[in-house]
């Protein structure tokens, strides 16, 4: 992009954590990428997943920086893209929700807070891969009389072509299902809430984390009486469940009823080019011109290949 907001283009591909691929994979990924794009510039902006500690940052942008994209790089955790993409302020707090749940904030006068976002070994709950571990042991509990009955008894198996939540128990365990795919399970379990209080209690104990989190920022920012933006990201908290939605909205307002709770309507990869935009100083006008034709290319990416905008 140009720093007048102008987009000159976009491509997808594939996954490029650090977690998974490496340093030097997930850089490779993005080698490719800004090879198909055409070229380099002037900032690299690289806000992703998995990277969540400094010494993280660190060695990352090392490695970007040998790369030479850009004789600047900015290197960051993708949360941060959340919350520009649903702040025009560029501070608060944001809370993503995919398949797992992360959350950063941001001061007015520069200060951040994050979490490790590690799961259960920091203390996290929430995601996909939670709510539905979570659907699967109420179930599995329901169906041998240890916990209240439950419709996720039949829902949770039946969602794998599979009997019992017991069959898929043994499914799990034998490796014919696959643990990260009771991320599907969420879903299920929202359109259940309504109907079945466990299922209920699964979703409302999702807003509890969030609002948690959320809080805990707020409150090591100082932000607690400030009217600051908490944007909420990630497929599970953008996918419009209304038991979710006015959970964390409740829980928010009685923190601070000045909160601006939303969720973010733009992709972060918008986010990311704001962060952008602000390192170059650009004005309004730009920030506005680079939301409309970012947003656009991004949602007219059907599959991994360029998008050629004007130039």
């Amino acid at each position: 992009m140009r720093d007048d907001g102008t987009v000159l283009g976009v491509v997808r591909g594939p996954g490029s954590s650090p977690h998974g691929l490496g340093v030097e994979g997930s850089l490779d990924v993005l080698q490719a990428l800004i090879d198909e794009a055409g070229g380099h510039g002037d900032l690299a902006v690289l806000l992703l997943a998995a990277i969540d500690f400094p010494d993280e940052e660190a060695v990352y942008h090392a490695g970007a920086a040998a790369r030479g994209w850009a004789p600047r790089t900015i290197v960051g955790n993708d949360t941060f893209a959340v919350l520009r993409a649903g702040s025009e302020r560029g501070w608060g707090v944001a809370v993503t929700c995919g398949a797992g749940i992360n959350c950063v904030g941001v001061a007015p006068d520069g200060r951040r807070v994050r979490f490790p976002s590690l799961g259960e070994i920091s203390g996290d709950w929430g995601g996909g891969q939670d709510v539905g571990l979570a659907a699967l042991w109420a179930a599995a509990r329901s169906e041998d009389g240890r916990g209240p009955r439950t419709s996720l008894e039949r829902l949770v198996p039946s969602y794998f072509g599979i009997d019992t939540p017991a069959g898929l128990a043994r499914a799990l365990h034998s490796g014919r299902v696959v643990q990260r795919r009771l991320a599907e399970l969420a879903p299920v379990t929202f359109a259940a809430a309504d109907s079945d209080p466990v299922a209920g209690a699964i979703v409302d104990r999702l807003a509890a984390e969030v609002v948690a989190m959320a809080q805990a920022a707020l409150t090591r920012l100082d932000l607690t009486r400030e009217a600051a933006d908490v944007v909420l990201g990630g497929g599970l908290l953008q996918s419009g469940n209304a038991r979710l939605l006015d959970g964390i909205e409740a829980g928010l307002s009685r923190v601070n009823p000045a909160l601006a709770v939303h969720v973010s309507s733009s992709p972060p990869v918008v986010g990311s080019a704001l962060v952008g935009l602000d390192e170059l100083g650009a004005g309004p006008e730009a920030r506005a011109r680079l939301r409309v034709e970012l947003g656009a290319a991004v949602a007219g990416l059907a599959k991994p290949e360029a998008v050629p905008l004007g130039h």
